[in-house]
């Protein structure tokens, strides 16, 4: 299995995904959508791959050669799943889906960007 991907965010906040607050993890940040999804699929929006991220367990990266600029976080992911997935494959089931959009910068950080609609409605689809 590969390690969990680490991804370089351009801006910085002082609480972030992740960060620790009396015993609590942040799990969604400024720019992140959060949608009550009830237990239903995150799909994947295209064919692509899914990577753990060093984020949390319940955090995947999909990247898709149909949109190679961009990088999509999803995170509330129950039994997540990685590696290669082909349009409208399951990546996990989610109570609550934190969806973050991210374009990759000239420099090669990424900056967290305007959700993108297409892609999760592409991702809540039931195929």
């Amino acid at each position: 299995m590969a390690a969990p991907r680490s991804v370089a965010i351009d801006q910085t906040w002082e609480l972030t995904l992740g960060n620790m607050v009396e015993g609590f993890r942040v799990v969604a940040g400024l720019g992140d959508v959060t949608m009550y999804l009830r237990g239903a699929r995150v799909r994947a929006p295209f064919d692509g791959d899914v990577q753990l991220s060093a984020d949390g367990p319940d955090c995947i990266f999909f990247a898709s050669p149909e949109v190679p600029a961009y990088l999509f976080r999803f995170c509330g992911l129950a039994n997540p799943r990685a590696g290669v997935v082909k349009a409208g494959d399951s990546m996990g089931r989610a109570q609550y889906l934190h969806f973050t959009t991210m374009r990759r910068q000239p420099e090669g950080t990424w900056a967290i960007v305007e959700p993108s609609t297409h892609v999760l409605e592409r991702s809540l689809q039931r195929f």
